[in-house]
């Protein structure tokens, strides 16, 4: 008896997961030129990236697949990528979501507090256009119209494959 429910409840799940993916599917934008001018591949990184993410104002979809990219499926730290807790720590900042008024002074805050050379990346089509929440009261505006870009990876949310590679790019591996 327990295990024919069990059985149900795993096809219900299923059938809701098919669902879910037909009435909202991903969303992959065109890509744009993942590097800035002169940026890729930094001698400075020396084949290691450490990432501080910074959600300013997201739906939580690219933080989902900021997981799976450390997840034992894509394993971006085999690549030298691993996020820390600190922005001291940092060589880049990982920024997700659009900025919202709120988030301004402590995403300028976290930049302030990388070290050099410091590049910022953004992740998602938030950073670069803000997405559904643009003229919405509570957003400044993009990452781009609050500090310099130095790499975007487009998507809604991005590919984790587009995440490691756009990565990838940066530290030369």
């Amino acid at each position: 008896m327990f295990y024919a429910r069990a059985q149900r409840a795993s096809e219900v799940m299923t059938l809701r997961s098919v669902l879910a993916a037909l009435t909202h599917p991903r969303r992959d934008t065109q890509p744009r030129d993942t590097l800035a001018p002169g940026v890729s591949g930094s001698p400075a990184l020396h084949g290691s990236l450490q990432l501080r993410h910074v959600d300013a104002g997201s739906c939580n979809g690219c933080e989902l697949e900021i997981n799976s990219i450390f997840s034992p499926v894509h394993d971006a730290e085999r690549f030298g990528v691993r996020m820390v807790a600190s922005p001291r720590h940092a060589d880049a900042l990982l920024v997700t979501g659009p900025v919202t008024r709120n988030m301004a002074g402590p995403l300028a805050t976290t930049f302030a507090a990388l070290p050099e050379p410091r590049l910022v990346i953004g992740l998602g089509d938030c950073t670069h256009d803000c997405g559904p929440f643009r003229d919405a009261y509570g957003v400044e505006g993009s990452l781009e119209d609050v500090m310099r870009v130095d790499v975007h990876i487009a998507g809604c949310p991005p590919r984790p494959e587009a995440i490691i590679d756009a990565l990838r790019t940066l530290t030369g591996q």
